[in-house]
């Protein structure tokens, strides 16, 4: 009966998911230069690892203008077109580094075009969220969510293959394959996904009906104001992203120390795909065991599986133990990544979909840009393994922090059915 119940699950959702879903994984299969920065800018580009922190800052910082102005006009002119001009501007400035690579004179602009495209990717983020949630319902939103994010796993797990190839020896491909996949990413969303911006007509079902996602009149700060649950989640879950950063960074420095730099790359290659093929094959079990708990509740458990699994990092130096770890922290990873989106969208009003989505991918995505610079900092006075204990820490104080959260929430549902009955 189990197995009837998973093949239904990604039944039954728009047509526009689906062909999202096929962008998505055609988009990852070509992921191949931001997930191996740290590596690219300090095997190939000399430098150490602050410096290579400092970067990773700068890309994210450059995020927060590029989210802000997306939002916005995500909500005033449409989440379409904003994706697919603002996908292909980050996907030029790739090309340009493919001829950069074997150059020394001018390796150093590639760190530059790479923040560059980072922050014109930030502009189409909140409007590729705002479409998600144009096209779900409450009752759907964990499945679709879910599938697209098997979709860019099952992507990943292809380009980490190829990625881990190239990277010693065919760099420049790794920027071009970057490029032109996500060019037809584009293309895809183009031709088969129509607009999804909901008119002002359509606002008005949302005032009896989904109550918590009910158009809301002014700015963003006062609708925001109106669901400070919705910060305290997303102020929480700005350690989780602390945490799961280190996956792009302390672990690929950690894996260089222990098995070399030659083989460093490789392995770095392997625990992504196996990653990935864990997130490919267990995702609809893991959703299906956890759709029944409420979303707050599973991002707390989400965050137990992330302490064990990059805790035990500090005691780890066998190629099989590392494999261990990844299996468990990817746990949390389904987990958490299968929850948040449907947190957010039940709480967001249609009205503010694109600003929601860029001020809490801001607030959420805060513990990612600061993680590397901070975590950089710490290695530059201690060893790789010495992160761990201190991510361990931050892990629990945020799944305990959801929890009471979770607990919050339920407390007050109940006494406003309360209130509702005595009145």
């Amino acid at each position: 009966m189990e197995t009837k119940h998973a093949k239904l699950t990604y039944l039954g959702l728009p047509r526009s998911v689906y062909v999202i879903f096929f962008a998505r994984v055609v988009n990852s299969m070509g992921n191949f230069v931001h997930p191996f920065m740290t590596l690219l800018l300090t095997s190939k580009g000399g430098m150490g690892e602050q410096t290579v922190g400092l970067f990773l800052l700068l890309s994210a910082v450059v995020q927060v203008p590029g989210s802000l102005l997306g939002g916005k006009l995500a909500d005033k002119m449409g989440r379409k077109k904003i994706m697919i001009t603002f996908m292909g501007l980050a996907a030029l400035c790739l090309l340009p580094c493919a001829f950069m690579i074997d150059n020394k004179a001018l390796f150093h602009y590639i760190p530059w075009l790479l923040i560059l495209s980072s922050c014109f990717g930030s502009v189409a983020g909140p409007a590729s969220g705002a479409m998600m949630n144009d096209l779900t319902l409450p009752e759907n939103r964990q499945a679709a969510f879910s599938l697209l994010y098997m979709g860019m796993n099952a992507g990943t797990a292809i380009g980490s293959i190829v990625a881990g190839v190239l990277f010693n020896n065919f760099m420049k491909f790794l920027f071009i394959g970057d490029a032109l996949t996500t060019l037809l990413s584009i293309l895809l969303l183009a031709l088969l996904v129509k607009e999804t911006k909901p008119q002002d007509e359509e606002l008005d079902q949302f005032l009896n009906e989904r109550v918590d996602e009910k158009a809301e009149e002014g700015g963003l700060l006062k609708a925001l104001l109106k669901r400070p649950a919705l910060l305290v989640f997303a102020s929480i879950d700005m350690l989780f992203s602390f945490v799961y950063a280190q996956t792009n960074f302390s672990l690929p420095l950690q894996t260089k120390a222990v098995f070399g730099e030659a083989l460093g790359a490789s392995y770095f290659g392997t625990f992504a795909m196996i990653n990935c093929l864990e997130v490919i094959f267990l995702t609809t079990i893991i959703t299906l065991l956890t759709r029944k708990i409420r979303a707050v509740y599973n991002v707390a458990i989400a965050g137990i599986f992330f302490a064990v699994g990059f805790g035990m990092l500090y005691f780890v130096e066998s190629f099989w133990l590392f494999i261990l770890s990844t299996v468990i922290w990817t746990v949390g990873e389904i987990i958490n990544a299968t929850n948040i989106g449907v947190y957010i969208a039940n709480h967001t009003p249609v009205s503010h979909r694109g600003r929601f989505n860029s001020i809490i991918g801001i607030i959420t995505g805060t513990g990612y840009a600061v993680s590397p610079y901070i975590m950089g900092s710490f290695i530059a006075g201690n060893n790789v393994t010495d992160v761990w204990p201190v991510i361990f820490v931050i892990a629990i104080i945020a799944a305990i922090s959801m929890y009471l959260l979770g607990t919050y929430e339920k407390r007050r549902v109940k006494r406003l059915e309360a209130e509702n009955i005595l009145s």
